[in-house]
């Protein structure tokens, strides 16, 4: 036995000798002619010029590389086949054919020599296209992950192309034929699957025919998902086009036209090998469990998030597609990827999801169904056939139902759009996983809240009463009192042990109670007047473990306590969707009428509706000193001139251990249609957020690494006025990116880049944050500085460049923090503006008036100050007013091509962070078109644009000292070899 496998082994060392030597020879007579390095050249030159010119890499402003890979189904094409056409036809023509059919060394050694060798040019041809990503990288922040899918794709791709060249050259004698058969055979493989065959047919027609395309595999990769599937298919398309070069050759050494054993066996091999290859493709095309998501964090798999809520499904949950056969051609190839994602759920659900896709214009029951149940609606597209242009309705929809909750998701919530111009659109799926993971949670918490509140409620909940003997109260809490009594026996008999209640008196024992709610909770007593001298406790706390909170007593009445009972049991729980009270301007006309002054108030209508599918937003003006109590969390956007009443409200909100974001700064800009201005704005929480450490200086924060702002501008072509947009440095829109944002922080982490308008710095008093935790979030670049300026109109000079600079110190300023910890209350020491508000009108108020008050339970006024806050409280500011107005959105999205989402990720992360709701914050910003690039001028860009021509030059140059450096050592060794 062992001699059979000394022999076995020999004989392998010796073939992959031979093929070696073959392939060393092709590498050779390749390099021996400018054809090699013409081949290299052009091969670069195409790139480069596809990268910087043909996809407006700059313009682009996308830190990715697909512009690299968006040409090279084509590109190789043409390459593949002018690489390959001398290969086998030189042989024929010169007669060296019949030497090597002659020779005892096996056919297939030849063949496989020569499409290595063409497999090391390609290799060589696609390193010198490596400064691209690597400048890239340099530039912005890159994800890796594509770029290597992509040159796997392309290696793939190139190597098919090769085999196919390869048999056509090996059936003919002329290389112009051999070229122009290869590229015709290449391009029937391509466009097979390309979008100009596809929308001519059928939508199940047109997948087919994807599967069949070297191109839409391609396409497939380079997003950076490396499927099993792809793979397989460029590998059966070389063996079998291999294998019929081999089958070729050795057809031609058969000295008989006689069929015989030999012939037969050659025959039925080459046809089983080519029929398992595409069998196997078909068989393959059912499974999409095998593949490897290469981009960062996994764009398109499902993420633990999303597993996280598949668990918590008790029912099966229904995910369906409606897709038309027939839709806008950008839509189509986004099909494919969103339906693969959908599978995945499936997969993921392990038998809990059900996903079913159906094309509703086949099924009229369903279409009804569709229409009248779910009021899914089809949309017109324009659309072109092989004979006209048509408007068809067409369906691009997802159901997602879990009992009789649902939800429906278009095509304006899937995608994004980027353009460069009127006919430059790029058309992308924004960010599958997050739309329908979201989608998924509302539908689950609807119906989970329609059930128990206490099933999903983990650990222990206390309720403490800390109220005083029913001869101190006001007669009208005594009611009260005791209808807590009976609801909360109630509710701690449905909580099944997971509720326990007490009720304290303070001013027992010696009052030691009152002491240490006082210490612990800055619990006050009560009074129903300012000049009362009686005074009573009247607190309610919800706690689990060390977090406790309030619950307020503004309704008092039985459906107002249970109403604020369940609020606060829900900001335990998980499955129930949170409230959030919005403090923010009235709302106004999202557009001024031309020439019009801008409308009084922000807007922020997009932000409302992002966060929106997550979260119950309900708007509060504070006016009666108090926030709603069942709201979870409070957010001022804008706040102005806010009174004593609203900031009390405020305060003790965050007393009660509650979340406060803000969004405020000590200026406003003023943006309209002619002119844009910059005014003083008095939020009211100057004092306040002096009082626990924070402050903003009255200057706007500059930095050269700053968005553009887009400035129409009227061009005179040929007696026509033609309207451009020029986008002018302004370092008022402030960039940040990198470092400037906390990588520490899951508000930040997954962010790539924020814009922060008209900004000022946030200082932070060390000596009172010293029981606090703070936590820098927003950080400028180290080249901004200040301005005291108000004229913020964007300046050019005669030379139309910008004209700023940087003046004074040059620094990093801080835009946004978080405080947590316990705070002290504003109004400590201070009356209540609540009772004092109360005195003030009944001074006020005629004896006749006050006799005809009615005296009821809801008349009673109590209050009093709660003087120090839970570890759980918590204030998160960013220093601007405008950077999440609907309009600078408008003007951010104008500048970048497409809707300019980053700052409402910021709040919708912050809200998740606040709210210990994480689970769509690591996927929330995965959208294709986040990773901008930075801010460059034109000097800085055809930097690095000539960089890389250098570069791709010294390439070139490199190769051929390697190549002259390597035939000088042969040459030595030839003259040493003689000498001997």
């Amino acid at each position: 036995m062992q001699p059979n496998l000394s022999h076995a082994s020999e004989s392998s060392s010796s073939s992959q000798l031979q093929i070696g030597r073959i392939a060393k020879k092709e590498i050779t007579l390749f390099f021996a002619s400018p054809t090699a390095y013409l081949f290299l050249a052009v091969f670069a030159a195409i790139t480069l010029f596809v990268f910087f010119w043909g996809e407006a890499f700059f313009a682009r402003n996308i830190a990715d590389v697909r512009p690299l890979f968006e040409w090279m189904p084509l590109l190789l094409i043409f390459l593949a086949s002018t690489l390959t056409m001398r290969l086998w036809s030189e042989e024929r023509r010169t007669g060296t054919l019949e030497y090597v059919l002659t020779q005892p060394i096996p056919l297939w050694h030849f063949v496989l020599g020569k499409f290595i060798g063409c497999l090391i040019l390609l290799l060589v041809a696609l390193a010198i296209t490596l400064p691209l990503p690597i400048t890239v990288a340099i530039i912005g922040e890159l994800d890796w992950g594509p770029v290597f899918a992509g040159y796997l794709a392309t290696f793939l791709l190139g190597a098919a192309y090769l085999s196919i060249g390869l048999f056509v050259s090996a059936r003919t004698q002329n290389q112009i034929v051999s070229l122009i058969i290869a590229v015709a055979v290449c391009g029937i493989f391509y466009l097979l699957g390309a979008e100009i065959l596809t929308k001519l047919v059928g939508y199940e027609a047109g997948e087919w025919l994807r599967l069949l395309g070297t191109g839409s595999r391609f396409d497939a990769i380079t997003r950076g998902v490396i499927d099993f599937r792809d793979l397989y298919y460029y590998l059966s398309i070389i063996v079998v086009f291999l294998v019929l070069n081999i089958y070729s050759l050795e057809s031609e050494r058969w000295c008989t036209s006689k069929n015989t054993t030999n012939h037969g066996n050659w025959r039925s091999l080459t046809l089983l090998l080519v029929l398992n290859a595409v069998g196997a493709n078909i068989w393959l095309g059912q499974i999409n469990s095998i593949r490897i998501d290469a981009t960062e964090g996994n764009q398109y798999s499902i993420s633990k998030a999303t597993k996280g809520y598949l668990s918590q499904l008790q029912e099966p949950l229904l995910i369906r597609g409606y897709f038309s056969g027939k839709t806008h051609p950008l839509l189509s190839p986004l099909v494919p990827q969103l339906r693969d994602l959908i599978r995945e759920y499936e997969i993921s659900g392990k038998g809990r999801v059900r996903v079913e896709f159906i094309d509703p214009t086949k099924n009229p029951e369903l279409e009804e169904e569709a229409n009248q149940k779910y009021g899914i609606q089809p949309v017109p597209f324009q659309v072109a056939d092989r004979y006209q242009s048509s408007i068809v309705s067409s369906y691009f929809n997802v159901l997602v139902q879990y009992g009789s909750e649902h939800q429906t998701l278009s095509f304006n919530d899937l995608i994004e759009v980027k353009s460069q111009g009127v006919s430059d659109i790029e058309v992308q799926l924004r960010n599958p996983e997050h739309d329908l993971t979201r989608t998924i949670k509302k539908v689950l918490k609807s119906y989970q809240a329609g059930g128990n509140l206490f099933d999903t409620v983990k650990g222990q909940l206390v309720f403490d009463a800390y109220v005083s003997d029913d001869n101190v109260l006001p007669k009208e809490l005594v009611e009260f009192k005791k209808q807590i009594t009976q609801s909360i026996a109630q509710v701690e008999q449905d909580a099944g042990g997971r509720l326990s209640f007490n009720v304290v008196d303070p001013q027992a024992s010696g009052g030691r109670v009152a002491q240490r709610i006082a210490r612990d909770f800055g619990f006050q007593p009560m009074g129903t007047s300012l000049f009362s001298q009686e005074t009573f406790y009247f607190y309610l706390t919800l706690s689990k473990g060390d977090q406790v909170i309030q619950i307020p007593i503004d309704d008092m009445s039985k459906e107002g306590f249970e109403r604020n009972l369940n609020a606060g049991i829900k900001r335990f729980a998980s499955g129930f969707t949170k409230n959030v009270a919005l403090v923010a301007p009235p709302s106004a006309p999202q557009f001024a009428p031309p020439g019009g002054a801008n409308p009084p108030g922000a807007q922020f209508n997009q932000l409302q509706q992002f966060i929106g599918g997550d979260l119950n937003i309900t708007s509060e003006d504070l006016s009666d000193g108090r926030v709603a109590g069942d709201s979870d969390i409070l957010v001022l956007l804008a706040p102005k001139e806010l009174d004593e009443k609203q900031l009390f409200a405020v305060d003790q909100f965050l007393m009660q251990g509650g979340t406060v974001i803000i969004a405020s700064s000590p200026f406003a800009a003023n943006l309209n249609s002619r002119s844009l201005d910059l005014q003083s704005n008095n939020s009211g929480l100057e004092d306040w957020l002096s009082h626990h450490g924070l402050s903003m200086k009255q200057s706007l924060v500059m930095d050269m690494q700053n968005m553009p702002f887009p400035i129409p501008v009227s061009r005179n072509v040929g007696g026509f006025q033609l309207q451009d947009v020029r986008m002018l440095d302004y370092p008022y829109f402030v960039d940040i990116r990198g470092q400037g944002l906390n990588e520490d922080s899951l508000i930040t982490a997954d962010l790539h880049q924020l814009t922060m308008t008209w900004a000022s710095p946030i200082s932070i008093d060390q000596d009172k944050q010293k029981q606090r935790t703070i936590t820098e979030l927003i950080r400028s670049s180290e080249g901004s500085w200040l301005s005291s300026s108000r004229d913020i109109m964007p300046k050019v000079d005669a030379n139309g460049v910008t004209p700023y600079r940087p003046e004074g110190e040059q620094n990093s300023h801080l835009l946004g923090v978080i405080s947590e910890g316990r705070f002290d209350s504003f109004f400590v020491g201070k009356n209540s503006p609540l009772l004092t508000q109360k005195q003030e009108d009944q001074n006020s108020a005629t004896a006749e008036e006050t006799a005809q008050q009615p005296e009821s339970g809801d008349a009673i006024e109590i209050s009093s100050i709660i003087e120090k806050s839970s570890n759980s409280a918590r204030i998160i500011l960013f220093s601007s007013n405008d950077f999440m107005r609907d309009r600078i959105n408008g003007v951010l999205s104008s500048t970048a091509g497409s809707q300019y989402l980053n700052t409402m990720q910021l709040m919708a992360n912050t809200l998740d962070w606040s709210l210990q709701d994480s689970g769509l914050l690591s996927i929330r910003s995965r959208g294709h078109f986040n990773r901008t690039l930075p801010p460059m001028d034109q000097g800085q860009q055809s930097f690095w644009e000539y960089l890389n021509y250098i570069l791709a030059v010294l390439a070139l140059i490199v190769v051929a000292l390697v190549r002259r450096f390597s035939k000088q050592s042969k040459q030595r060794q030839y003259q040493q070899l003689m000498a001997a």
